[in-house]
């Protein structure tokens, strides 16, 4: 059993804690407004997305149509089931559930399913469809998807391996951080099935996780490299952040998110622990409108923010904040400051009402290092802050 390194994270202290002592103007009549705003863009896309997918952002705006091929189509998907919650319109669950049929054809005859990403894909098309409709054949098609995730889980070195062909050694052994997001597939396998072997992987992956991916300083790789023959750990590098030894936004936010998650089904503490390091890291740096820049070794100037990394934090504190005593000031800094970024993304960060912008978030960045996606829409910032809106606006029901 993979076992924690003996390692100090630090714990910085939120340095402008008066940024966080009290929330914006924000209310449930702001949330409804700005949900009202994402129901238009989903309306808008249906024509084009019911039976293809948007691409992973828009170009110049606009989305692309794919197949099933991505690893994004999760997100288009869950944001249907999100606007079926809110409204109780079954137009919305009708799309979600004919979609249905390409997650299925894409397990089945294992369809671009060599990577981690399964969790993206299968959480938020069906597992949420399982518990929000009691849909068996969609709990069906998610457990496959979990076997498929857990035939990636690397024994001796404790990590699912985040992409590519498990036995070609140019690909094998690496980790990122985004697979934190990932493992929650894993862990309700292990619920629904009282099977313990998909937690367990899910578990040991985490731990590695914090081990090797999370810096002393509570900055993040955004990958790390270990040998899958022997355990040994190799090296942390980044994919998509300005330099291997940077701080990538939406890794961080990943981390934030998804190390709460897993405290949620193991109740290790330190997994809690560590999300509000990172979220301490995390909130230090930001700018003033409180919106990241695509990686945190920026702080100021003329580099592009990142909406989508920004989304995901939010949703992370939205869940870390359920799990802190009431009476914690951190857990005021925490709610304070997810207001103050979806109140910001809500007035600064908004597409046009027509259908000239087709995403809901401006200024995401997909991969700036490749100059891909940069000062776009994406799938993926459109899901999280849908979700955070709606996370504020009623009782929500976990899909993770």
């Amino acid at each position: 059993m993979i076992k924690t390194i003996d390692k100090e994270i630090k714990s910085e202290c939120i340095q402008k804690i008066e940024r966080y002592e009290t929330p914006p103007v924000f209310t449930k009549e702001h949330a409804r407004k700005a949900i009202q705003h994402v129901l238009k863009k989903i309306d808008q896309k249906i024509p084009r997305f019911s039976h293809q997918f948007p691409a992973p952002c828009t170009s110049n705006n606009r989305f692309d149509a794919t197949e099933n091929v991505e690893w994004t189509p999760g997100f288009w998907t869950g944001m249907l089931w999100l606007a079926y919650e809110v409204t109780g319109d079954k137009k919305y669950r009708d799309i979600a559930e004919v979609q249905f049929e390409t997650y299925r054809e894409r397990i089945e005859k294992q369809i671009m399913t060599n990577t981690h990403d399964l969790g993206f894909l299968y959480t938020l098309s069906c597992v949420n469809a399982y518990k929000l409709t009691g849909n068996q054949a969609a709990r069906t098609v998610a457990l496959k998807a979990a076997d498929l995730l857990l035939a990636r889980f690397h024994e001796k070195a404790g990590i699912i391996q985040a992409w590519g062909d498990l036995t070609n050694p140019k690909q094998r052994g690496r980790m990122i951080i985004d697979c934190n997001m990932n493992l929650p597939l894993l862990y309700w396998a292990s619920e629904e099935t009282h099977d313990p072997k998909y937690k367990k992987a899910a578990y040991q992956h985490i731990l590695q996780a914090l081990n090797y991916i999370v810096r002393e300083d509570a900055s993040t790789y955004h990958t790390f490299y270990m040998n899958p023959e022997t355990g040994e750990p190799i090296k942390g590098d980044t994919h998509q952040g300005y330099s291997d030894e940077s701080c990538w936004s939406r890794g961080q936010a990943w981390g934030i998110y998804g190390f709460p998650l897993s405290y949620l089904y193991t109740k290790d503490e330190q997994l809690f622990s560590v999300s509000e390091k990172l979220s301490n890291y995390f909130l230090n740096r930001l700018p003033d409108d409180y919106i990241c820049y695509w990686d945190l070794i920026f702080t100021n100037g003329e580099e592009e923010r990142d909406s989508s990394a920004a989304a995901i934090a939010a949703c992370g504190w939205l869940e870390m904040v359920k799990h802190m005593p009431v009476l914690d000031n951190y857990r005021r800094y925490y709610e304070n400051a997810t207001l103050h970024i979806i109140s910001s993304l809500s007035k600064n960060y908004l597409t046009k009402e027509d259908d000239s912008e087709e995403g809901v978030l401006l200024h995401s960045v997909y991969n700036k290092k490749l100059g891909h996606g940069i000062n776009e829409s994406s799938m993926w910032g459109d899901y999280f802050y849908f979700e955070a809106l709606v996370r504020t606006s009623k009782n929500w029901q976990l899909y993770w």
